[in-house]
């Protein structure tokens, strides 16, 4: 059964399952190739061989083969550069957290439990395949405006601003609790730059990187990011991967180098606490201190769906508390002071408030 692939249509995308269990190979082709050209191998070792001359364009793994488990599978192809970047599902008979969290941490994108349902299995690799397809997309626009700037010779190495704006729009649409949220947190990112002394290019650098500082979220779940309800363990373990994500999908923009940084590193805390690496202090990256707090003064200062803005003394007085613990006290320090100046309360979702 090994590197052998079923041609449906010649255009299907393409997915190679791993399993030592040759029925259960028998099983997932069953399910998949109606829709899918699917290849099955036996091993990893197999697989490793089947893409030294192939591509696919996703891998569904079992985590408990002799020899070499998908855990070492994992291991390896994360850290090869032709094939990291395949969305990868892993297929598992355990209800083991330890081992889903430990996934997610090497960049699994989802997890689908033996015995295998088909309706879950092919709802699953849709939204997978359909992902892929939506960053691919982006990353085609982007390169295609950027092609377009350097045609008509105007600001090289710079992605334009109705772009950025754009694809934060398209960001802060899936949640419906965050209107605007991306753009207001780049322009709190950029007075907080300003206030510190940066250079105006490093200031509007950094509005850029705050505009798609939550790209990452394309890849969590509606129904999780629109949640009004407390997330289970599972659930906040998918949120906390949009970080990865993000910086996946900002790695190739190669316009700003710093862009994914803002994405991957704005939800790390001063204290080490935060995720995804547990950095701290000044380990975590200047822009993502800055960006972290103007993200967390947004997230107070907007409305949600269980309560209004914040009123202006609360707020003040969380980042307070909150000073060299989850942020760098000096952007924190600077923060407050943005806030002492805005008298009007002016710097907030243009809404109704509570108790202001």
């Amino acid at each position: 059964m090994e590197n052998d692939a079923i041609n449906i249509q010649p255009e299907t995308e393409r997915i190679l399952a791993i399993d030592d269990s040759k029925i259960n190979l028998v099983l997932i082709k069953n399910i998949l190739s109606k829709k899918y050209n699917v290849t099955a191998v036996t091993s990893g070792k197999a697989a490793f061989r089947y893409l030294e001359n192939n591509t696919v364009d996703m891998i569904l793994l079992d985590l408990r083969m002799p020899e070499m488990d998908g855990f070492e599978f994992l291991d390896i192809i994360k850290k090869d550069e032709r094939l990291k970047e395949i969305p990868i599902i892993c297929l598992t008979a355990d209800d083991d957290r330890d081992s889903e969290l430990h996934c997610f941490e090497l960049g699994v994108q989802d997890f689908i439990t033996k015995p295998v349902v088909a309706e879950i299995m092919l709802m699953r690799i849709s939204r997978i395949l359909e992902l892929e397809r939506l960053q691919s997309g982006l990353r085609a626009e982007v390169d295609r405006q950027t092609k377009e700037l350097h045609r008509n010779n105007r600001k090289l190495h710079r992605l334009t601003t109705q772009v950025m704006i754009t694809l934060a729009g398209t960001i802060d649409a899936k949640d419906k609790y965050t209107n605007g949220h991306s753009e207001r947190v780049a322009e709190y990112s950029r007075m907080i730059a300003e206030r510190c002394g940066m250079t105006e290019q490093e200031q509007e650098d950094i509005y850029y990187i705050g505009l798609l500082h939550d790209i990452g979220k394309i890849g969590v779940p509606d129904e999780i990011i629109n949640k009004t309800s407390r997330l289970n363990d599972e659930e906040y373990a998918i949120i906390k991967t949009h970080p990865m994500i993000g910086a996946e999908i900002l790695e190739k923009m190669s316009e700003l180098p710093d862009i994914a940084v803002g994405a991957k590193y704005h939800h790390e805390r001063y204290d080490g606490r935060g995720y995804p690496e547990g950095l701290k202090g000044e380990e975590i990256p200047l822009i993502a201190r800055i960006i972290g707090v103007a993200d967390a003064y947004d997230a107070m200062t907007s409305n949600r769906s269980y309560r209004d803005v914040l009123p202006q003394s609360v707020v003040r007085e969380e980042i307070d508390k909150c000073i060299g613990t989850q942020f760098d006290p000096v952007f924190a320090k600077v923060m407050l002071e943005i806030i002492q100046n805005d008298t009007d309360y002016n710097l907030r979702e243009k809404k109704k408030i509570a108790g202001n």
